[in-house]
């Protein structure tokens, strides 16, 4: 949905600093002021979150725990919790509804919320922000930096630029002025192979991109890419927040902690991750016409294959013996695997394809739904797959068992 410009910086993005570990300081006070990041101290680990002490010396995350070992060898490491960061995400958002009713959470540290109906209550939205991040800071004890504007673009870059735990208000009639000097890295939908294109072409700062014509830059990114920067590096973003959010696709993937090359661990680990899927999929009523897997071998390469169905499914054994058929297809050269990982696409409402009317996965539905009340009942060890109950030693970052969301603050 979109909607006219605003002429005051009502649109405001918050985004919680470095959530993970400042959830963790929070019962571990002595580490204030120390490089800290919160990640399982392992080989194939990655840092989910740093400090801003660790920042200092390159730490980021997502980065491999050993290279962050290697910059910063005094670093601290917290084993992440993911329940707790849940539970504090849940206390922060109930905050943000205090003030508004539009807002839109990204993940669980972030969210856009659009404050403009409700400034007769609260005061002018830089008061408001100000508000939140107090009430923030009194609910939780966890700090949060706050960008202000006239779109979701420009307050996001805001409060990328607010941080830490500060505020950054942009006039929407200070926009360009704000926006033109920064270097086209800043960019949403800007990576790394499109910015060397960029700058190949002599473009460096976003209002050289805005000025760049329209025809010139689809010759460098493609007619749906130029079109979409130039109207962000124009000011231009109509979009509305969204307090509803469509999942596009639902899927898990695993990182192992040694390569594994046994065909029987692979197929259980993508028994397990189906069942995941199924899981998630009927109990947000939706169905999947499309299955995809993700293969990465041990030098990093990474692959995908997709196959379409013939009808909608949210039959855990569907989807799994289309995964292994999938996987089944895949020229592995006696390859080991590093990661692998399942996912179902090309949603739809559950009963809404009638293909699926007579369908033959009705009888694993009647299993999957009996299977379904029982956890439901008695939680989700209340019943699993015989050939699940292998101990999944193999598997190394637990982080997508959680589905957390990105912590980039």
């Amino acid at each position: 949905m979109f909607e006219a410009p605003r002429e005051i910086a009502s649109m405001l993005h918050v985004d919680m600093d470095s959530f993970f570990v400042s959830v963790e300081l929070l019962e571990r006070p002595e580490l204030r002021g120390l490089p800290v990041a919160a990640a399982h101290d392992t080989s194939r680990s990655v840092v989910s979150s740093a400090s801003y002490e660790a920042r200092k010396f390159g730490v980021r995350s997502a980065m491999p725990v050993a290279r962050a070992k290697q910059l910063c060898p005094q670093l601290v490491l917290v084993t992440p919790t993911y329940a707790k960061y849940r539970e504090a995400s849940r206390a922060v958002m109930a905050v943000f509804e205090e003030f508004t009713p539009l807002v839109e959470p990204l993940s669980i540290d972030e969210a856009f919320l659009d404050v403009a109906g409700t400034v007769r209550l609260f005061g002018a939205p830089v008061e408001i922000a100000r508000a939140i991040r107090e009430r923030v800071r009194e609910r939780t004890g966890l700090p949060a930096s706050v960008g202000l504007a006239g779109t979701k673009f420009i307050a996001k870059l805001a409060s990328q630029r607010a941080k830490p735990d500060g505020i950054l208000e942009i006039p929407p009639a200070r926009t360009l002025e704000f926006l033109h000097p920064l270097p086209i890295g800043a960019m949403w939908g800007v990576g790394q192979a499109t910015e060397r294109a960029l700058h190949a072409r002599a473009i460096h700062t976003v209002g050289e991109l805005a000025r760049e014509p329209l025809s010139a830059l689809e010759r460098i990114v493609g007619r749906a890419s130029a079109q979409r920067l130039h109207d962000l590096a124009n000011g231009r973003d109509a979009r509305r927040v969204e307090t509803t959010r469509v999942e596009k696709s639902i899927g898990h993937e695993e990182t192992f902690a040694h390569d594994v090359s046994d065909v029987a661990v692979l197929h259980r680990e993508l028994l397990r991750l189906s069942t995941r899927a199924g899981e998630r999929l009927r109990a947000a009523g939706l169905e999947s016409r499309t299955i995809s897997i993700k293969v990465r071998w041990g030098n990093f390469e990474t692959i995908t294959r997709s196959r379409t169905l013939g009808e909608a499914t949210h039959a855990t054994q569907r989807i799994f013996q289309t995964a292994k058929e999938l996987f089944e297809g895949v020229d592995r050269g006696g390859r080991a695997v590093r990661l692998i990982g399942v996912r179902a696409e090309q949603l739809v409402a559950a009963g809404s394809d009638l293909a699926a009317l007579w369908s033959d996965d009705d009888g694993w539905r009647a299993v999957d739904h009996a299977v379904d009340e029982v956890r439901g009942r008695f939680g989700t060890d209340g019943v699993t797959s015989a050939s699940l109950l292998t101990g999944r030693g193999a598997v190394v970052d637990p982080r997508s068992l959680e589905a957390p969301g990105p912590d980039q603050g």
